[in-house]
């Protein structure tokens, strides 16, 4: 499973919006909307937020482990 496909299904799963996500990380929506839709990739801070606001491992988040 791709990166932007794993973060778009642990978002529903959690029961979060987008807004929810990008307001936490303090990045804009289009920038967010561009992770979940495959266009780009968050920096190494944004993905330990992700990993902290989704509670999930990096391996989990990254695809490296189901």
């Amino acid at each position: 499973m791709k990166f932007s496909e794993r973060l778009k299904q642990i978002r529903k799963e959690c029961g979060n919006t987008q807004k929810d996500v990008y307001t936490y990380l303090k990045v804009s929506p289009n920038c967010y909307a561009s992770w979940e839709q495959g266009r780009t990739q968050p920096d190494i801070e944004n993905i330990k937020k992700l990993c902290k606001f989704f509670n999930v491992s990096a391996d989990y988040l990254l695809g490296l482990e189901e």
